[in-house]
């Protein structure tokens, strides 16, 4: 029998195994000290520093203005101060990017999570991670969990409410898109349609002038705003989380954004290493004595 068959064999063979091993060579490989993350898409490393941001070398934070307290501080997100803004440059710092590094962006709450690209890598705005927010943009794990507040002026009707069925009556307020305004709405059912504001600051005027019963924002926002901005109002009770899940805020990026699984690589070690612990127990008022309406 001719030997050329067998030849030609070992020549197809030694030809697929060179074609792999260029195939490999050429394969995009990870940087020094950096890994493929397999929960985030193909490829993605996170490398510090050198992330696929919108600006290379930069990391663009978004959140609304103004930017109220005790989430920032004199409404400068860019000071550090305050839970949100100290979270914001904590992230950025486990990401490889120092404070110089990073450009603050303005950008109205709603359009956090709207669909569509994004202008910045991330959003930090009390912004709370849902289903159907996820169906438009990414979220990080939860770096907090909060839960919505009742606030009432002192001597008006609304304060003596202890229970979520003395709520249903009330002419009630919250901003638009939150969460607070889902609670009035899933959770106490009013038998008045709620008052919708476009900011909080809105709300608040409203409970000041008695064109709403009440208002309901998220606890932290509850305590800031009847210590200082609404003295003569006071936190009446808090909602129970729905379903026993606690609800979280977490920080928007684009939908498919190749930078989530390191952002939630970040918050993950921040909360494992206790600085989100620190951060809160240092910026947000401790919610022990609200009673809770059942």
């Amino acid at each position: 029998m001719s030997l050329a068959p067998r030849v030609l064999r070992r020549v197809l063979a030694g030809a697929t195994v060179a074609l792999l091993a260029t195939a490999v060579g050429c394969a995009p490989q990870p940087e020094d000290g950096a890994s493929a993350d397999p929960s985030g898409p193909a490829g993605a490393t996170c490398t510090p520093g050198k992330l696929p941001t919108k600006t290379s070398g930069k990391l663009t934070i978004a959140t609304d203005q103004p930017a109220y307290e005790p989430w920032f501080k004199d409404d400068d997100p860019s000071n550090g101060k305050g839970f949100e803004s100290a979270v914001a440059y904590a992230v950025a710092k486990r990401l490889g990017y120092g404070k110089d590094a990073v450009v603050w962006q303005s950008v109205p709450f709603n359009k956090a999570f709207a669909p569509g690209e994004k202008t910045f890598d991330f959003d930090i705005n009390q912004v709370s991670v849902s289903d159907e927010r996820k169906k438009a943009v990414d979220f990080s794990s939860g770096y907090y969990d909060v839960r919505q507040a009742v606030i009432a002026l002192k001597d008006s009707k609304a304060a003596k409410a202890d229970r979520v069925a003395d709520l249903k009556g009330l002419k009630l307020g919250a901003q638009v898109g939150t969460t607070s305004l889902a609670y009035i709405e899933d959770v106490v059912k009013p038998t008045r349609d709620a008052a919708v504001y476009g900011k909080n600051d809105q709300a608040k005027s409203a409970l000041k002038n008695g064109q709403v019963d009440a208002i309901v924002v998220d606890l932290p926002t509850a305590f800031y705003i009847t210590a200082a901005e609404v003295t003569d109002a006071e936190i009446i009770g808090q909602f129970e989380n729905r379903g026993g899940t606690p609800e979280q805020f977490g920080l928007a990026l684009d939908k498919g954004s190749a930078l989530t699984a390191c952002v939630t690589d970040a918050v993950d070690a921040l909360r494992e290493d206790g600085t989100l612990a620190k951060l809160e127990q240092l910026w947000l008022a401790d919610a022990v004595d609200v009673p809770v309406l059942k």
